[in-house]
């Protein structure tokens, strides 16, 4: 009787196992974890408002009806009536999971910080932003290996040989380097690095856009992540805020900390406000940062999670529109919040559990 207790109860553990189990759908243009499910899921997706949101798609579509997987519902777009109708009509929604078949991820907040500066370098503004050194070798290696289409090799030639480009610690000391102007806050700078994009009021009271230009080919690795793990300051304190206020009492260990993370940022000057991995202006409130290994970048993304600040519900329609090198993950999004304080003040505190949803064209 035992062993027929044992095995029955064997059996009935791996039913309920494998019926628990999403069953992943998979897709030619991502790596995720996907299971179809009902639009009733989507929870709050009809009170949302979609007539921005297929706006925010529509803008999308300058860029990614390029794509195969968009290019039939892009031209559609045109001419569809009801914002409502159109999501539903021509799209399937499906659930992101993780390789632990959990559907919660991590979500945080970015947006586009103002900075102060000027053109001219002095005590006031000693930090420079670097325009993409020219010096910079940037190396696709599609036709040489297209199964490394997605990566790009960075570095500089040093005696005929393309070696790695210079770490942060270095930059400083490389004098190759243009500055598009200087500013008056090292740490301000370093999330000018963080965001990707910004504006800098200078002295002469004239606003400019800097936006992202190129990277070091060094891995981004957090400094957040670093200071907390080294007892500099607690979870809790692991917001923006937070960094930002042991840096300013601890002025003399800035660097130190900094050059952690080897990856540097470089920038040009622009005539748009924040732009992008997609190519098009980012929309406050309605685009998302992802990891397009699992979210092709200009699909739909559903998003459930909450405020920081208000701890209200966060359920409405985005769209992916760009990239980050801390958004990795199959559960990963970063929230565009816009410009301003405030959007700062909610980006930084941001670190949310949430869910993701793709819809992806019929």
């Amino acid at each position: 009787m035992k062993k027929i207790y044992f095995y029955t109860s064997l059996m009935v553990s791996i039913f309920i196992m494998s019926g628990c189990s999403p069953k992943y759908t998979n897709i030619e243009h991502s790596k995720a974890n996907l299971e179809e499910v009902s639009w009733d899921e989507l929870d709050g997706f009809e009170k949302d408002n979609l007539n921005v949101a297929f706006e925010v798609f529509k803008q999308g579509c300058e860029k990614s009806k390029r794509k195969a997987i968009l290019k039939r519902v892009c031209v559609k777009a045109n001419t569809a009536q009801s914002p409502k109708d159109f999501f539903y009509d021509n799209f399937t929604p499906y659930k992101l999971y993780d390789d632990q078949d959990s559907d919660e991820g991590l979500i945080t907040g970015y947006y586009e910080p103002l900075l102060y500066g000027s053109r001219t370098q002095s005590k006031k503004y000693p930090y420079p932003v670097y325009r993409e050194p020219k010096d910079l070798i940037s190396v696709n290696l599609n036709s040489l290996y297209p199964e490394l289409k997605k990566y790009r090799l960075r570095g500089k030639i040093v005696n005929q040989k393309l070696v790695p480009y210079d770490p942060r610690e270095k930059i400083k000391e490389n004098e190759n380097l243009e500055a598009i102007c200087y500013v008056d806050d090292k740490i301000n700078l370093y999330f000018l690095q963080i965001q990707g994009s910004g504006k800098i009021q200078l002295d002469t009271g004239e606003i400019i856009n800097v936006g992202y230009a190129n990277q070091n080919g060094h891995a981004y690795s957090s400094v957040g992540k670093y200071m907390i793990e080294h007892g500099l300051i607690t979870k809790s304190e692991g917001s923006l805020q937070g960094m930002r206020k042991w840096f300013k009492n601890n002025p003399d260990k800035i660097d130190e900390v900094l050059n952690h993370n080897d990856s540097y940022i470089f920038f040009n000057e622009t005539q748009h406000d924040a732009i992008g991995s997609l190519g098009v202006p980012l929309v406050a409130k309605r685009n998302l940062a992802v990891d397009r290994r699992y979210i092709p970048l200009g699909l739909p993304v559903f998003i459930q999670t909450t405020n920081p600040l208000t701890r209200e519900n966060i359920n409405q329609l985005m769209v992916a529109a760009d990239t980050g090198g801390a958004i990795k993950g199959k559960i990963r999004a970063d929230f565009f919040w816009g410009y301003g304080h405030k959007a700062e003040e909610t980006a930084g505190r941001m670190k949310e559990i949430g869910k993701l949803f793709i819809l992806l064209p019929n």
